[in-house]
């Protein structure tokens, strides 16, 4: 048995993993998939919090604890990279160039600095939202809108696609899906939507999230 495990962000990528993501991964008898959620803190009594990004440290204490589990063929990451800590691997350094080019080169180094080959290091660009800006056919079925989805599909196109509309602080992905549709909730919305409209078809319109799950489908059937 094959076992593949997602350190996720916060609730909604937990969401995603939970509902979309471990259902497409799984093969009854062969491949199986468990997930958790980075601990941010912990409290005077000892006890964690969950969800959020930090500190690149707090991430690698968390990497490190999972790889100590010998059960695990594959770690991987479902974390955005818009808000990824200054103090993470490749961010100091980071080139000039495309978002993806900028993303792959912060995921290299940050496996680098795990030095573990099962791990498989994925940043969401430029949020889990990204996913949502996708999936704009099912968005009015979703939160009952009828011109989100007409709305989101502008936002898309002025960007030159869902992945690239940019990690700023009011103009990432979540922030224009709040603005768009103030009643949004992320961590039910979102989810829901993603699983709505399936993974091939975000797999069709986001190329990194495509090359990641390639990678980890790569690496189950390795």
């Amino acid at each position: 048995m094959r076992r593949l495990h997602i350190l996720c962000e916060g609730q909604t990528e937990e969401t995603v993993v939970r509902e979309t993501l471990g259902p497409h991964f799984t093969v009854p008898g062969k491949v199986c998939v468990t997930y958790s959620v980075l601990k941010t803190k912990r409290s005077a009594s000892g006890q964690a919090s969950r969800g959020g990004v930090s500190t690149w440290p707090k991430i690698r204490t968390d990497l490190r604890n999972l790889l100590r589990d010998s059960s695990i063929t594959v770690l991987t990451t479902m974390i955005d990279y818009y808000g990824v800590p200054d103090d993470t691997p490749g961010m100091v350094d980071c080139p000039t160039g495309t978002p993806w080019e900028r993303v792959a080169h912060v995921e290299r180094a940050v496996g680098t600095a795990v030095g573990d080959p099962r791990f498989l290091p994925h940043f969401v660009l430029h949020e889990t939202e990204s996913w949502v800006l996708a999936c704009d056919e099912v968005l009015e079925l979703v939160t009952g809108d009828p011109k989100l989805p007409e709305e989101v599909r502008t936002v898309v196109a002025e960007a030159g696609g869902p992945e690239l509309v940019d990690g700023g602080r009011d103009t990432a992905p979540s922030k224009r899906l709040e603005r768009l549709y103030p009643g949004y909730r992320k961590t039910s919305d979102g989810p829901d939507a993603i699983a709505l409209a399936g993974l091939a078809h975000i797999r069709t319109r986001c190329p990194h999230t495509d090359r990641w799950l390639a990678a980890v489908e790569a690496r189950l059937n390795g």
